[in-house]
């Protein structure tokens, strides 16, 4: 096979094809579209086109066959590789014996071929020698995927400045602002985030300004290396770098749960809790998971097959942004840039977004069936946006809840997958409720609070003594708590998950699990020996692999160093402070994520769908160390982060990868990244403790009300302090036998993919339908249903049909959506807080009746209850 070649290689050169093989060519790509077929394709060559058109020059037709067996080989059963793809390479294959490269298929009807001509003619054999080498091409030195060629080149610039100190600055700069706002605005509800695609606005006018500002050929040494203080114009993997820095750590890191709940007086009041301990606690684990990330590089970083189709429209963002159109092709009608799009879009989406934000906040909770009867609880419990599954195929006319699927970003089937569980969730749901199982009918049918045996909050304080530990006495006076129906069923779904998606993961794709065993273990074996193992390996001949080969690879050892001294400071605090832990919980968490991580990692680069380890770390601690609500918090912000970190950094050297970043500049960037937001969030946190009043509380003045430390200190005392065993064994001991539902579903699922119909089982993914059941309490339905629409319609029906179109615009599209409505609700929040307000109809007809919280909530009222209470009897309570 031809090698790959460098840009500064590609010329202008007399092409072997004649003006309708560059046509077709063309059209397969994207550049053209059907009405522009017969116009001169001079005018529509990028450097891309040209690129693949050298390429199909130099490819022999037995090269390129061996390339597209192996396509088949590879991709069947694979979801996310076009379907009608597929199907024409099969055909392309069993044509090969054909020996006029320019005759038609004589399999398909000539004036069929005639007709689809114009619509997409790569789908008939027109050119057989030509198609087949255009298929390989596109397959082995760009992707087999139209996303992922929709956004990247086949080629790489390795002369274009990247690893500069403006990137770091700036980078570090707004992640210094980023942390203050959100590590500030976490505990408000609802929180203020400025997310990636509003830090992309600001990183451009950033660069531009330095670009303009700093004088160039100006140099300074730093550490042994000199600096270009500025390069140039300002690049797309400057942008992309810079966006990375602030990606990866602007968040706030799990352990400020920890700290906020430890150190609060309305909590645990830990007065032991020093900075000391804070900064062990915070380091240890948020670096455990980017240790863990290093290690898992050729698991779900280097296969092709790892999209990651979540990080994808930062990608289409920031090409928007830096990269404008030099040739306008007319993609059905549309001939606006990328550029041109990002900023139409994003204009209108902010001036839209104040109608369901400010101006008729009702467009945003489109509850409008239950205007028919706002005080019928059956209807609300059904329909209801608020307080009920919101059964409503019209449920919202706003953005955000819209994308709350994230539906132009994660596959259709993926989408479609997951809504068909929240489908049979929803029955489940109904189910359990109208027939009072475990007395869910005395309780509101979907919401995550917990509830005692009289219908109101539980108050966990009430069985709690002075020192913040369970009283048996107070226990036996008030009982454990009891779920909804709705958080009932996503338990249970939570605690099937587990087992089955490890295990259908394990059973389904044996092959490559037993590879990523190998390669992690090799990987840990070589670093601890510190010697560098073969970084890309067998993952070579993929295009992208090949261009980052070029760069120095960052040694596996730095990866597990990380990863020893991490551990090694959590061992520290569990030993040094009083948190109740034994030394072996550490050594468990790490053990249970690493178990984990590749299962979890393999679905959510696929499939888009991830869900945490919390849950399943609560239960068995809750076991493991009875009684213990400081023990449960502390290994569950290792249990739960280390995993999420992990996610978090592998797909930020998954877009490095994309965007053929060196691997030395990402780690650097994000090691500076992580520690400066180690230090802002454990500064804003310890202030806010100190001096924000009535912190924490439901009337707090700024709405500091901390729905997220409420919850993490909830849970402490019902898994922790209470424990799982009473409230499982005693209250609900089905929850126990959901795991063994999960062991039993796997061989039956197996057995459907494996003999099923193949419409079917091609696009059937049980590990997503079980996470659709996980829609509920607080959220329900309404928040997916408009985004199924819109899921088919962007991410099945214009990616089909209008190819060209969807691979220019669609990711774009989502990302101006997406950032027209986090900068206008910035402003918003500004307004409202000048105390702007609204009062009128359009603002409050959703809050009608039931839904509005107006009325009783219950189907059955506990006070009707046998003895004026439900659920276990006083002498029952385990």
């Amino acid at each position: 096979m031809a090698q790959y070649i460098e840009l500064s290689n590609l010329e202008e050169s007399d092409s072997k094809f004649n003006d309708d093989q560059i046509r077709l060519v063309l059209l397969r790509l994207g550049q053209i579209s059907d009405e522009e077929y017969n116009l001169r394709h001079e005018n529509f060559i990028t450097p891309n086109s040209q690129f693949i058109i050298s390429k199909i020059e130099v490819t022999t037709v037995d090269e390129a066959l061996g390339i597209l067996r192996n396509t088949l080989a590879e991709h069947n059963g694979d979801v996310n590789y076009p379907l009608e793809d597929y199907y024409f390479i099969e055909r392309l294959i069993q044509s090969q014996t054909r020996q006029d490269s320019l005759e038609r298929d004589e399999d398909e009807p000539h004036e069929e071929a005639e007709k689809e001509l114009f619509i997409k003619p790569y789908l008939n054999i027109i050119d057989w020698s030509l198609q087949v080498r255009l298929e390989a091409c596109m397959v082995a030195y760009h992707s087999p995927y139209p996303e992922i060629r929709a956004l990247t080149d086949p080629f790489d610039d390795t002369s274009m400045p990247v690893d500069t100190l403006r990137v770091y600055i700036i980078g570090l700069f707004w992640t210094f602002v980023g942390s203050i706002i959100n590590n500030f605005f976490i505990h408000r509800m609802p929180s203020i985030n400025l997310g990636s695609h509003t830090i992309q606005l600001l990183l451009l006018p950033s660069g531009k300004l330095w670009e303009r500002l700093v004088p160039m050929n100006y140099n300074i040494r730093i550490l042994g290396r000199d600096y270009d203080l500025n390069p140039g114009p300002w690049n797309y993997k400057e942008m992309m770098l810079s966006s990375i820095i602030y990606g990866c750590s602007a968040g706030t890191p799990y352990a400020i749960y920890n700290i906020m709940v430890m150190k609060l007086d309305k909590f645990y009041g830990l007065k032991w809790v020093t900075l000391t301990y804070q900064i062990i606690l915070t380091l240890s684990t948020q670096f455990l998971g980017f240790g863990f990330a290093g290690v898992m590089r050729k698991v779900c970083i280097y296969p092709v097959k790892s999209l990651w189709p979540t990080i994808l429209p930062t990608i289409a963002l920031n090409r928007a942004l830096t990269q404008k159109d030099s040739k306008q092709s007319d993609l059905n009608g549309w001939k606006i840039s990328q550029y041109s799009f990002f900023f139409v879009v994003f204009s209108a989406s902010f001036l839209y977004n104040w109608l369901p934000s400010f101006f008729f906040k009702t467009l945003s909770t489109f509850n409008w069936i239950t205007w028919f009867a706002p005080d019928s609880l059956l209807l609300a419990n059904i329909t209801g946006s608020n307080i009920g599954l919101g059964f409503n195929p019209l449920p919202s006319f706003d953005w955000n809840v819209l994308n709350a699927g994230a539906c132009l970003t994660i596959p259709f089937y993926t989408y479609l997958n997951q809504y068909f569980g929240s489908l049979v969730a929803f029955f489940t749901i109904l189910i359990l409720y109208y027939t009072n199982n475990r007395w869910t009918g005395y309780l509101p049918i979907n919401t995550n609070e917990l509830f005692n045996n009289r219908g109101e909050i539980y108050k966990v304080h009430s069985i709690l003594n002075d020192k913040n530990q369970f009283d048996k006495g107070k226990y036996q006076e008030i009982g454990p708590p009891y779920f909804s129906a709705a958080n009932l069923v996503v338990y249970g779904a939570y605690f099937a998950l587990y087992p089955f998606a490890i295990l259908y993961q394990f059973l389904s794709e044996w092959s490559s699990v037993k590879s990523s065993f190998k390669n992690v273990g090799e990987t840990l074996f070589d670093s601890f020996r510190f010697k560098s193992s073969n970084v890309y390996g067998k993952f070579i001949n993929d295009p992208h692999c090949r261009m980052m080969s070029k760069y120095e690879e960052v040694p596996d050892w730095w990866f597990t160093a990380i990863l020893v001294i991490s551990t090694f400071l959590g061992i520290l605090g569990v030993w040094l402070y009083p948190v109740e832990t034994p030394i072996w919980g550490i050594f468990f968490t790490v053990a249970i994520n690493f178990i984990f991580l590749i299962p979890l990692t393999a679905i959510t680069s696929v499939t888009g769908f991830s869900f945490g380890l919390n849950v399943l770390v609560e239960l068995i601690v809750g076991y493991a160390i009875p009684n213990s609500g400081l023990a449960l918090i502390t290994l569950k912000s290792y249990g739960t982060n280390i995993d999420h970190q992990a996610a978090n950094y592998i797909t930020d050297q998954k877009l490095a990868h994309y965007a053929k970043i060196p691997p030395r500049a990402i780690f650097k960037g994000q090691i500076l990244s992580t520690l400066l937001s180690v230090v802002i969030s454990l500064i804003i946190v310890n202030w806010q403790i100190n001096n924000v009043e009535d912190l924490c509380e439901h009337h707090q003045k700024d709405k500091l009300s901390c729905p997220g430390a409420n919850t993490y200190f909830y849970s402490s005392v019902q898994y922790g302090v209470i424990g799982p065993y009473k409230v499982f064994n005693g209250v609900y001991p089905i929850l126990k036998y959901c795991f063994l539902i999960g062991v039993l579903l796997v061989p039956i699922c197996l057995l459907f993919k494996q003999y099923g119909p193949k419409k079917i089982t091609r696009i059937f993914n049980p590990t997503v339908i079980i996470g659709g059941f996980l829609f509920y309490a607080p959220y329900n339905l309404s928040y997916y249903t408009g985004g199924l629409y819109l899921s088919y319609y962007f991410m099945y029906h214009l990616k089909t049909n209008y190819t060209a179109w969807w691979e220019k615009y669609n990711y774009v599209l989502t990302s101006a959506l997406s950032a027209g409505v986090a900068f206008s609700a910035l402003v918003i929040f500004m307004v409202k807080n000048e105390g702007i307000k609204l009062d009128w109809w359009g603002n409050s007809l959703s809050n009608m009746g039931i839904e509005g919280d107006n009325g009783g909530l219950n189907w059955l009222q506990p006070t009707n209850a046998p003895e004026g209470y439900f659920g276990l009897r006083k002498d029952q309570y385990p």
